[in-house]
C-alpha cells in the first residue's frame, strides 16, 4: 500500500462527511454473494460487539463499508442500507437533532473500539446515523 493509500485509510472523515455505509440483511449470505458478483466486493470478517459483521471493500484496499444478518430482535425490519456521517461530537450533534425539526431514533451509543454513534430522523421523516470515530 503506498503512503498515500496508507494515509487515506487511516484519516478521520470531516465534519458533515458521509464515512461509512452498512447493509443490515435478512439474507446475508445471498446479499454477499450478490454484491461479490455484481461489483467485486469482498468480505473481511470480524467479531464486532458479540456480532458477526463483514466489512467490505474492493481490492483490498480501504474499507467503505459492512454488513451483518438481522437477528430476531429486528422483528419484521426489511433489509435497509444505513448511511453514517462523521461528526465531530455525536452528543452535541443529538442534543441538537429535536430543535431544528428531527427527531432521535436511537440516542447516542458506543460501539467498542470504533466511536459512538446515535441514529436520527431528518424533518422529512429520512433516516441516517451520526458518528464520532474514535
Amino acid at each position: 500500500m503506498s503512503e498515500q493509500a496508507a494515509a487515506e485509510q487511516t484519516a478521520m472523515p470531516k465534519h458533515g462527511e458521509f464515512c461509512w455505509n452498512e447493509l443490515a440483511s435478512s439474507n446475508f449470505e445471498a446479499c454477499k454473494n450478490f454484491y461479490t458478483e455484481l461489483l467485486g466486493w469482498q468480505f473481511k470478517e470480524s467479531d464486532a460487539a458479540g456480532m458477526v459483521y463483514n466489512e467490505i471493500s474492493i481490492g483490498g484496499e480501504k474499507q467503505f463499508g459492512g454488513m451483518y444478518q438481522m437477528g430476531k430482535e429486528f422483528g419484521d425490519t426489511p433489509s435497509h442500507w444505513m448511511a453514517y456521517i462523521a461528526v465531530d461530537d455525536v452528543d452535541a450533534a443529538a442534543e441538537k437533532v429535536a430543535e431544528l425539526g428531527g427527531s432521535l431514533c436511537v440516542p447516542p451509543t458506543d460501539i467498542p473500539n470504533t466511536g459512538r454513534f446515535c441514529v436520527v430522523n431528518d424533518p422529512s421523516g429520512a433516516t441516517v446515523s451520526l458518528i464520532t470515530l474514535k
